[in-house]
């Protein structure tokens, strides 16, 4: 079967590249991009436009709400759901009056990435020095650049807890035992509003899971993926 892999806020494709091998025997990978549009139902028509026919949706963080947005709009085609370390919730205040504070930030200076705090701050706290990792966080945002930067930064994350139910598609919520972006909270109002949803914890990793803990990750998909009606 087909996956198709939805990165996250400032991410790019390289996100999945640790993973790669471990998930090729689930079958063909295709790879969303984020950095276009201005809203999550601009990403979902665009995601679906350049998909297969059928496939599995492997959605990262603010590539969760593109996901389920695509399921919405498009349910016969998707196959089933993965969705991790992501929310159903709107931003909170603290986080609109942050990404306001960077747009500014960015309008008036120099881009050059997420700030290596940003960045220290998605992962494992053990791991907040790991120069190579931090680096490779805000290489990322560097490809993207300033316009993907604005662009993602003034997006409205609307929640959608009152619309999970309408998912009618297989569900694995993966959470990080140690996100201190997401919690574990948030994952387990995903499991609870979606049908049938089941829910997996790698416990000692933080927000980037695919980066931080891709082998565990990867299998956790796979193993999913395998029980997943033809």
């Amino acid at each position: 079967m087909s996956l198709v892999l939805i990165p996250g806020y400032m991410a790019d494709a390289s996100l999945w590249d640790d993973m790669a091998e471990a998930l090729a025997p689930a079958g063909p990978i295709h790879h969303a991009s984020l950095a276009h549009d201005d809203t999550i139902p601009a990403m979902a028509q665009r995601l679906l436009a350049e998909a297969p026919a059928r496939f599995v949706l492997v959605g990262f963080s603010m590539g969760g709400y593109v996901a389920r947005e695509a399921a919405r709009l498009a349910p016969e085609r998707v196959r089933g759901l993965v969705l991790i370390a992501t929310s159903s919730r709107s931003d909170s205040r603290k986080q609109a009056v942050a990404k306001r504070l960077a747009i500014e930030g960015v309008e008036t200076g120099h881009f050059g990435g997420l700030s290596r705090a940003a960045a220290a701050a998605s992962v494992h706290p053990d791991r907040a020095g790991d120069a190579a990792l931090i680096e490779r966080i805000r290489a990322m945002g560097q490809r993207l650049g300033r316009e993907a930067f604005l662009r993602q930064s003034r997006l409205e994350r609307v929640g959608d807890a009152d619309r999970l139910g309408a998912l009618g598609c297989p569900t694995l919520v993966i959470a990080a035992g140690r996100d201190r972006l997401r919690s574990i909270a948030e994952s387990e109002e995903l499991r609870d509003g979606i049908p049938g949803a089941t829910m997996a914890v790698v416990a000692d990793a933080g927000h980037m899971l695919p980066l931080e803990a891709p082998d565990a990750l990867a299998a956790l998909i796979l193993a999913w993926i395998g029980d997943l009606p033809p």
